[in-house]
């Protein structure tokens, strides 16, 4: 019975793991993508594909997880996945911005 609930424990864990890993990598991976198709010019802050670019990698993950083996259970995992995806888009395209990186 201890077994079952350290195995259960670690599968959740690991999951829990996975998942924030790839909405995290996910979203600096779109951070450098707008970066790379916006730019990181002038207008480049107000242009609407790089939000359109981090919504793209939101909604790529979500088929993913599932070929992975990893099921949403609600809502509440879809807003966390696209939050985090979110999160480190805005945090690393906006380094990017402030730096006028070339990408």
């Amino acid at each position: 019975m201890a077994t079952e609930q350290a195995s259960e424990r670690r599968a959740a864990h690991l999951r829990s793991i996975t998942v924030t890993s790839l909405a995290s990598l996910a979203g600096i991976a779109a951070g450098f993508a707008s970066a790379m198709m916006v730019g990181t010019g002038g207008g480049a802050a107000t242009d609407q594909l790089g939000l359109a670019i981090m919504v793209g990698f939101i909604v790529v993950q979500l088929p993913l997880l599932r070929l992975i083996g990893y099921e949403l259970d609600g809502v509440k995992d879809h807003l966390y996945v696209a939050f985090m995806t979110f999160s480190l888009w805005f945090i690393t395209w906006g380094i990017l911005l402030t730096n006028h990186v070339k990408v």
